[in-house]
């Protein structure tokens, strides 16, 4: 009896040690197993060699069902552990709105923040935010929208990475010049977050297509630099009710402002009635810019939609925020709807 459990724990451990599977070790003890039974089973109890191994096969037989019992309980713990290994958090079913581990962490300095929290977080997650422009406010705004969990994120813009842009627009790189800004700038914000969803438009917004667009976004953002694109951009924003960030610069003044008629604020009409005679307000290509201007602009223009998303704090809904730069000066004025507005006719007027 003892001289088997010599040879199976040689047959187990030996084999171990000889580089064996653990299937071959098995097979071998199976095999040792069913020898013992047949001895029992052919030889006659007086046999020698059938008294040395216990004289009956019940002991062997009840030792067999323990073995089994206490494999098949192995097998199964083997089997759960495995799954529950390899199930991530990214591959487990999660409610709308959950987050795997890393977008905790990526996240945990917005969810401390008594004004987001793990609610604003996922209201972040959830928003889809339409940015116009790919240059100098579209820039930073994208990154920073990427880089703090906006769900969807869509950037139009027709134009083509150039070397004078990267002056300032620095969510694009030299290796970029020649290409669509904003397949550029969605390599950069998907290499900066993959848990967001970017959808690049390489066209021009026009008016064909904006009210389609803009649909399909809660909040759109206006980083353009010429007038025909913004008036466009907040007739067709009034006319759907989304609200409208939206940012411009020249040398070293920024300007930001929300407009949202449906929240009694005014809207860019309201404020702008007509565009500037040619040469009042040049672009940046003719009268220069700062560097670093839009990158404070745009990054503003990211705070304010994280706060409207959110509901945190108080919104530049009504009023305008002008940074001057030369003399590090900020000034906020408020802004009134215009009853007479051809394009939201003083819907936010008292």
């Amino acid at each position: 009896m003892i001289s088997i459990l010599i040879l199976a724990g040689l047959i187990w451990w030996g084999g171990q040690f000889l580089g064996m599977s653990s299937v071959i070790r098995q097979s071998l003890l199976c095999v040792l197993y069913v020898a013992i039974l047949a001895v029992h089973l052919t030889l006659p109890p007086t046999a020698a060699l059938r008294v040395n191994l216990g004289g009956s096969a019940l002991p062997w037989l009840a030792a067999g069902a323990v073995a089994v019992v206490i494999y098949l309980y192995a097998h199964v713990l083997r089997r759960l552990k495995k799954k529950a290994e390899g199930r991530t958090m990214s591959e487990t079913p999660k409610k709308k709105g959950a987050f795997n581990a890393t977008e905790l962490n990526r996240y945990a300095r917005h969810i401390v923040l008594r004004e987001i929290g793990g609610a604003g977080q996922k209201k972040l997650k959830a928003a889809k935010v339409l940015v116009i422009g790919a240059g100098g406010l579209g820039a930073p705004a994208l990154q920073y929208l990427a880089a703090a969990g906006v769900g969807t994120i869509g950037v139009i813009d027709d134009d083509e990475v150039e070397n004078a842009n990267l002056q300032r627009q620095v969510i694009h790189r030299d290796e970029d010049i020649g290409t669509p800004k904003v397949f550029s700038a969605q390599a950069a914000m998907e290499a900066q977050n993959p848990f967001v969803t970017v959808r690049p438009y390489h066209r021009r917004l026009t008016e064909d297509i904006a009210a389609e667009l803009f649909a399909e976004y809660d909040l759109i953002l206006d980083g353009t630099d010429n007038f025909e694109t913004r008036y466009l951009a907040n007739r067709v924003a009034v006319e759907l009710g989304k609200p409208l960030i939206s940012g411009a610069l020249t040398q070293w003044e920024g300007q930001i402002s929300l407009f949202d008629p449906t929240q009694s604020g005014p809207c860019y009409q309201c404020i702008f009635p007509e565009a500037p005679a040619p040469g009042l307000a040049p672009a940046c290509a003719e009268a220069g810019v700062i560097a670093p201007l839009p990158g404070v602009v745009g990054a503003m223009m990211g705070v304010e939609a994280l706060k409207l998303i959110t509901g945190a704090g108080e919104t530049l809904r009504g009023a305008m925020l002008i940074y001057d730069a030369l003399y590090a000066e900020t000034r906020r004025i408020s802004l009134k709807p215009r009853v007479d507005c051809p394009i939201c006719q003083g819907k936010g007027a008292d």
